[in-house]
């Protein structure tokens, strides 16, 4: 099945997926296993290591597992076979039959919402090997000034009426006051965040606050830098690519800094006089603020604040990417990253996290105190 230009056009388009049909969810179900599979395929390079190799294939087998237990009924918690021929054959034979059930299904929003949570999983387990792989790395930017938005009111969340297409973590609905803010136009870069780091940012418990202090102590060996980055004084090089392509590469000044965690670009924030935008302020922005320069979408980025849900939600079903967590145990992160599927870039989206988690391509702005 191949899809034609209008289709291959609604595949990438964020509002178009959410009230995809049974057609459409159909190709993007396709869509997304080739695009996993084609990520798959660069862990085969000479040199990647057999335990980074099992950890991609492990992500793979996830989307199998997944449509086994939530579109088939089948819970049997079954390993992927050891052999490449095999697995792949079992992840085409249960995709087809997780295809054959879509096209038995009614087409209507209500029945088809378990086959976009799928969509959901699989394109999320894409985007986890797209950064294990090291792909899509954002963009150097020219620094631009800090934008000034009014006060205002504003809506959160998508409402009880788009749900079955809607990520859970955008339900329910509420509104806010906003006062005037500054905010940065776009996320904070490795020449910015090198001058924090180069001011002993690292060393200065006062930056960090009891929780990210401790997060600072508690790493495994002494912590100068994010993750994968070994040096940040006289220019930032990054551990990039796989296998004997491995090794390390000069990150552009005006790139988006990533693998950050939350304590980090706190610290950072505490650094230059600034704070983290508190949600409203992030989505406001990025859905009024794009002509005036707001760019959003290179990496995922910290928000202020603790993860919750909106009010009025319902419980997720089971099976749902980015269920609210315990209160006051996560943090939240906004927007999407390059390795993330243009599908999923809405200004609404969110999903969670703990403070302390640095693996995926998560970076962060700031506003005005």
């Amino acid at each position: 099945m191949t899809a034609g230009p209008l289709a291959a056009g609604a595949l990438d388009d964020p509002q178009a997926m959410r009230h995809a049909g049974r057609d459409l969810l159909s190709l993007a179900l396709l869509d997304a296993r080739n695009h996993l599979l084609q990520l798959l395929a660069a862990f085969d390079a000479p040199g990647v290591p057999p335990a980074q190799c099992q950890q991609a294939w492990q992500l793979a087998w996830h989307s199998a597992q997944w449509q086994q237990r939530w579109l088939l009924a089948d819970t049997a918690d079954a390993s992927p076979p050891a052999a490449r021929a095999p697995a792949l054959a079992a992840l085409a034979q249960v995709l087809e039959q997780s295809l054959d059930r879509l096209h038995d299904t009614p087409d209507a929003p209500e029945a088809l919402a378990p086959w976009h949570r799928a969509l959901q999983w699989e394109d999320r387990q894409a985007e986890q090997l797209a950064v294990l792989a090291q792909r899509a790395l954002p963009p150097a930017r020219v620094q631009r000034a800090p934008l000034l938005l009014p006060a205002q009111h504003w809506q959160l969340g998508s409402g009880p009426g788009q749900r079955p297409g809607v990520p859970c973590s955008e339900w329910g609905a509420e509104g806010v006051r906003i006062p005037a803010f500054e905010i940065d136009a776009q996320p904070v870069n490795w020449q910015q965040y090198a001058e924090f780091a180069a001011d002993g940012g690292y060393d200065r418990p006062e930056l960090w606050g009891s929780d990210g202090w401790a997060w600072l102590q508690a790493q495994p060996e002494p912590r100068r830098a994010p993750r994968h980055v070994a040096q940040l004084r006289g220019g930032v090089l990054v551990q990039r690519g796989l296998g004997a392509a491995a090794g390390l590469q000069r990150a552009p000044a005006g790139q988006a800094a990533m693998h950050l965690s939350r304590h980090e670009a706190q610290a950072w924030c505490r650094w230059a006089g600034r704070r983290l935008p508190t949600e409203p302020e992030w989505e406001a922005a990025a859905c009024l603020a794009s002509r005036q320069g707001f760019a959003w979408g290179d990496v995922l980025e910290w928000v202020a604040g603790t993860a919750r849900a909106w009010a009025g939600a319902d419980s997720p079903p089971p099976g749902s990417l980015d269920a609210p967590p315990p209160a006051g145990s996560q943090g939240v992160l906004r927007g999407a990253a390059l390795a993330t599927r243009r599908r999923w870039h809405h200004p609404r989206a969110r999903r969670y996290a703990p403070p302390g988690h640095d693996d995926a391509c998560c970076g962060f702005r700031s506003c005005a105190l």
